[in-house]
């Protein structure tokens, strides 16, 4: 199997941001509950959300590095895709969609809140923006650390939700304080509404992305010109009639290629030309786990 560390790494990082949001998701609950405000209300199932999708990553760490069988001969390196596309789901229906309905609700009430509560759902929202905070700087350092990971679908959902969450902590205080000051619950209301199209276009995002691996993406465009530029190079190729690449995982790429070779050249020499040019691919892109040539001789030139 391919990075071991790699996935360590994300699956520390992955359990830190777990452990963080269902702490504060129970924390936000209570807090919204004891108070009644709409914003930490949305801001709990913001984290519900988060927590649920923690769990999907680490569904997806595990069972994308299973090895190829006969019925996915290419390995299943795109399972880690697929529990990305419902870890966005899961932001849109669990976090976007509540965050809608409290604000819409909020704007049809108008009475006041406690002050003494709302001190309370504030000094949670204080602690939950230092456990977000954290657990996107560990995310942040081993974005910049580790060769790839900003690939890493897994990586980049715990990065896309803890700056969410963090913006989502500051614009519930917004709300809510400026609910305290003017005594109007439309600045709450709008906080809500607000971290709702917050996670919606996460969601997007997230699922945009996912759905582009799933359906089969081309490599890296620098890997493609590289292995483009490697074939056209070679004495014995005459010419490079196509190459398609394709992702089929976070380390995992496909090469095929159609290439003429020079006129001339014997059935044995093709053989042994095919061997040194995937092996010289396969070392050059240790990536392209599985590639293929499709080989044939170029007419003479100047023939009929």
């Amino acid at each position: 199997m391919k990075r071991p560390e790699s996935d360590r790494e994300t699956r520390v990082t992955v359990l830190v941001a777990l452990a963080a949001n269902v702490v504060i998701a129970v924390a936000k609950g209570a807090g919204g509950l004891l108070s009644g405000s709409p914003a930490l209300l949305s801001e709990a199932a913001h984290s519900v959300a988060d927590s649920v999708n923690e769990v999907f990553l680490l569904a997806a760490l595990r069972r994308s590095r299973r090895p190829p069988d006969a019925r996915h001969p290419f390995g299943y390196g795109k399972e880690r895709y697929f529990w990305s596309l419902l870890a966005a789901v899961g932001i849109f229906v669990v976090g976007g969609c509540f965050s809608f309905f409290q604000g819409f609700q909020a704007l049809g009430r108008d009475e006041q809140e406690s002050p003494g509560g709302y001190t309370a759902g504030l000094v949670v929202l204080g602690l939950a923006l230092v456990a977000e905070g954290s657990s996107l700087v560990r995310a942040l350092v081993q974005l910049r650390g580790g060769k790839g990971a900003a690939r890493d679908p897994a990586l980049r959902t715990v990065i896309a939700e803890d700056s969410t969450a963090v913006l989502g902590v500051l614009l519930a205080m917004a709300g809510m304080v400026l609910h305290l000051v003017t005594g109007d619950v439309v600045w709450e209301a709008s906080a809500s509404l607000g971290i709702g199209v917050l996670l919606v276009y996460v969601a997007f995002r997230l699922g945009r992305d996912a759905r582009d691996r799933l359906i089969g993406e081309s490599a890296d465009p620098g890997l493609r010109r590289g292995v483009e530029d490697f074939l056209a190079s070679q004495d014995e190729v005459d010419n490079v009639a196509a190459l398609f690449t394709m992702g089929l995982g976070l380390d995992s790429v496909m090469v095929a290629a159609r290439i003429d070779l020079a006129p001339g050249i014997d059935s044995e020499e093709v053989e042994r030309v095919a061997v040194r040019i995937k092996r010289a691919i396969a070392g050059t892109w240790p990536e392209a786990e599985h590639i293929f040539l499709d080989i044939t001789n170029a007419p003479p030139r100047g023939g009929v």
